[in-house]
């Protein structure tokens, strides 16, 4: 199975797709779409959004889409099985306060 995934380098949405991943050991691409101005093209171009995390497995583009809902795509295609391994993260929640303001705290430029 190939996935990449386009995620931002601190995110509570893109840690839930870390966390699901990691929880299957699936390996993957971990695409940083903030401090890499043509990882967010490609992922704009290939989602026909901008919304993040977008994961891509086997061609297949899950746009803006929590670590749940790639858990959820994952087993109702049986591309893993059930498992009860834990995970670190919340698989479907967004910043926290504290990361919001570290990242305010990093301006972000593109041009």
């Amino acid at each position: 199975m190939k996935i990449k995934a386009y995620l931002k380098p601190q995110c509570g949405w893109s840690n839930g797709v870390r966390a699901v991943l990691s929880k299957y050991d699936l390996p993957f691409d971990d695409i940083d779409i903030i401090n890499h101005r043509a990882n967010y093209e490609e992922m704009v171009r290939k989602s026909a959004q901008p919304l993040s995390p977008c994961v891509e497995v086997d061609g297949v583009m899950l746009a803006d889409i929590s670590g749940e809902e790639v858990e959820n795509y994952l087993l109702a295609n049986n591309l893993v099985q059930p498992t009860g391994a834990k995970v670190d993260a919340n698989l479907n929640a967004g910043c926290s306060h504290e990361e919001h303001e570290k990242m305010a705290a990093k301006p972000v430029r593109f041009f």
